[in-house]
This record gives structure tokens, sequence and C-alpha cells, in this order.
């Protein structure tokens, strides 16, 4: 049978805090599914939740069709890493790896040479097979990191749950783990849940994607879906630089002063508001009887084989594109040009 996570309507609230407003998503087994948000968002909230460290006011979270929050946490078999590790500093990695499983009851304690396999073979998993005598103190943040990941698996988890695990390391660092995360997500089957604000963490790593914002879901899906149908300018602004050029859109197009550009989204607004494009799908033509917006550019940076040409708008916005190096040499500083975007999502303006 399938063990699919429901979570359903599941609302919390802190005195006049609305944490969670009605979040429903489901994570399919042995899916990678992040949770993505900005603080604040709810994010963290929900991850207590679902390793039943908070209750929520209503709502209901199920997994294989079992009241979830109903049982003991015990029983749950939940796995959890953060970002703070929680290792234990007098014990050795192998002791650290083993401690769910020592201390279960005894009647649900695997013999002791069981544990001692399960713990080789999550060291062999976690790439980290001499490690296992030697103490926490003594590794490096990527080494304690995996030791924590070998131990929520220990339990074997019926669900994993990562809260910001790569937050207090390196960026190296962070981009080695995130690599062998999936790996070890693939090979361990197990249905998991990221948390986390990292917008390159979560596009990277997981099958979806549920985008947070202000304790509500604004968004599920690919990182590919998120990209090119994103549902809101929030979702579109939040995963990636944008400019901002106020417009008015009529019959789906965003304009201003020759700038034209087709709106995306589900909806298009009519009317004032703010057009929010990237500067990857944002153009620059030399020529200055070409259609588009009329900038000056001010600086011109990055090295290989693109650089960003950073322009002012006649109105003082400042806006970036993108552009190849032979490009950027026609367009040094000072140097006027026409901007144009492939496409906009359009941000309405709200009534003061």
């Amino acid at each position: 049978m399938t063990v699919t996570l429901t979570v359903a309507d599941v609302a919390k609230r802190f005195g006049k805090l609305v944490a969670l407003a009605e979040i429903s998503f489901e994570a399919r087994e042995g899916e990678f599914l992040a949770v993505l948000g900005p603080s604040g968002a709810g994010k963290t909230t929900l991850l207590r939740v679902l390793a039943g460290l908070e209750k929520p006011d209503r709502g209901a979270v199920r997994l294989g069709g079992k009241d979830f929050l109903a049982l003991p946490a015990p029983d749950r078999r939940v796995g959890l890493v953060s970002q703070q590790y929680a290792l234990f500093r007098h014990m050795t990695v192998a002791r650290n790896v083993a401690f769910g499983l020592d201390v279960r009851p005894r009647r649900r304690r695997p013999p002791r040479s069981e544990i001692g396999a399960r713990v080789q073979a999550l060291l062999g998993l976690a790439r980290i097979e001499g490690l296992g005598s030697r103490y926490p103190g003594s590794l490096s943040g990527g080494q304690r990191q995996r030791v924590a990941l070998a131990r929520a698996l220990a339990v074997e988890p019926r669900l994993l749950l990562l809260d910001e695990p790569f937050g207090a390391l390196d960026s190296k660092v962070r981009q080695e783990l995130r690599g062998e995360l999936r790996r070890i997500h693939d090979r361990a089957g197990v249905t998991t849940v990221l948390v986390t604000h990292d917008q390159e963490e979560a596009l990277g790593l997981a099958d979806r994607v549920v985008v947070m914002n202000a304790g509500r879901i604004e968004q599920i899906g690919t990182a590919d879906e998120l990209e090119a149908s994103p549902a809101t300018p929030f979702v579109f602004s939040f995963l990636g630089e944008v400019n901002r050029l106020a417009c008015e859109v009529s019959s789906g197009v965003a304009r201003r002063d020759g700038f034209a550009a087709p709106v995306i989204g589900p909806s298009s607004p009519v009317g004032p508001g703010v057009a929010l494009f990237r500067p990857s799908e944002t153009a620059l033509d030399p020529d200055e009887t070409a259609p588009g917006l009329l900038v000056e550019v001010v600086a011109v940076t990055g090295r290989g084989g693109m650089r960003r040409i950073a322009c002012v708008a006649p109105s003082g916005e400042r806006l970036v594109a993108e552009a190849p190096q032979a490009l950027a040499a026609r367009l040094p500083a000072g140097r006027r040009a026409r901007l144009t975007a492939a496409r906009a999502m359009v941000e309405p303006l709200t009534p003061a």
C-alpha cells in the first residue's frame, strides 16, 4: 500500500499571530518535498507539527491513511535533522548513530549485533565509515551533519524531517552535501520533508516544492513548473532576482515608454501595476531607435561569458540585464540603450 503523507486544513495561531492558515498538501511515499519560504512563512511551525512537537489548533495529518497526530511520538517513527545537529559530545559517532535504537524499550530493541550492523551500514551510506570511534568534537561541520543524518535514518523512519540542515555550513560544503543528501534519500527511499529559505537548495534537491508566505501556501510544483508558470508575484520574485518597473497593463501586455512585455500568470490584471521581470530575460539593444525603454548604462560587472549590466531609467528606476561579453563591450557606462523583456509578471497596485 502506498504510504502518503496528507496534511489537511492544518491551522495554528500563537496569540494574534497566524502561523499556519489552513495548510493542505500531500507528499507521496518516497517523495522528496521541500517547504520553501522567507522567515515568518510558517515553515518551522509546520515541521514541528509533523514532528509531534507542536499541536495544531485544527486540521489533520495522516500517514498511510492513519491519524498521525493521534500516535504517541515514539510510535510515529519520525527522523529529525536540525541545523544544530544535537549530537551527544560524550558519545562516539557509532553510539550517536545507534542512540535511537539503544533507548527503545527492551521488547522493541533490536539485538546488539543487529544494531551494530545497521550502524555500520548507515556510516557507509553517509560515507563516514572510518569515523565510528571518533567523537563529535573532532569532526568538521559537514561530517557532523552526516552523522546526524545517519542517526535519523537508524530508526528506519517513515518520515524524515530536515530543518535548515545546511544553515551552519559554508557554501562549498553545502553544495557538496546537497548532492549527498539526494543520493542518501534515493537509497533510503524514505518520504522526506526539507524546510529551507534557500531557493537553490529547494529547487535543486526536491521532487516538488511547497512555497509558503505568511502562513499560507502560495504554490506547489516542480522546479520547472514554478519557473515556467508562477502562480503569484510573490512566487516569481522569491524564486529569483527580478527587476521592478512601474507599468500599465492592457490586452495582456505590460507597457511603459516603449517597453512592452507579455504578462504571465493565471490572470492578467488591467491598469497600473509593477512589472517584475528577470535580468536573465532582459535584453539591451545599443540601437537607440529600436523598440524598448530608453535607459542609460551605469555599470558593467561580472566575468566569464556573461556580464551584468546595470541601467537607470529616466524616472530613476534601476534595472539589470544579463548579456554576453561581446554585447557588453558595446555598452560601457554612460551609453544609452533600449531595454526589453521576454515576459513579466505584474504586481497590481493596491489602493492607498
